[in-house]
């Protein structure tokens, strides 16, 4: 739905649905699957998915996956990202917290989920890495 100044609101509801049917996906090794879904100004939701390899210096996190999707679809201004991951406490790791910087800076809003229908834990970037270099 777009707003007063053009840029189509995305709720949290619709990124978690997103981020949940992403982590169906995942190709996993270990226990942890992470769905993903990333948003910009435009509204447009962008999923992706962990992927793990038997080389585990190959593995591929949901977030950067998601990230690298967002990227090639041409977009640059990363707002939100949502992670859905069956653990408590889960956030992205700090490459993952690299690549959200990169693309989309401090004041990314990073929602955390731990199951469907769970609490959404909110976080800034900058929250979950207060000391980045800036």
């Amino acid at each position: 739905m777009p707003t007063e100044s053009g840029v189509r609101a995305v709720t949290s509801d619709a990124l978690g649905q997103a981020a949940w049917s992403a982590r169906e996906n995942a190709r996993v090794i270990g226990p942890t699957k992470v769905g993903v879904a990333v948003a910009g100004a435009d509204g447009e939701i962008i999923t992706g998915c962990n992927m793990e390899h038997r080389y585990r210096s190959h593995d591929v996190h949901g977030e950067v996956s998601a990230i690298a999707a967002y990227v090639a679809s041409g977009r640059r201004d990363l707002k939100t990202v949502f992670v859905a991951a069956e653990r408590d406490h889960f956030t992205p790791c700090g490459a993952c917290l690299d690549w959200i910087f990169e693309i989309g800076g401090p004041d990314t809003e990073v929602l955390v989920q731990s199951s469907r229908d769970g609490q959404v834990t909110r976080y800034l970037a900058a929250d979950l890495m207060p000391h980045y270099p800036r």
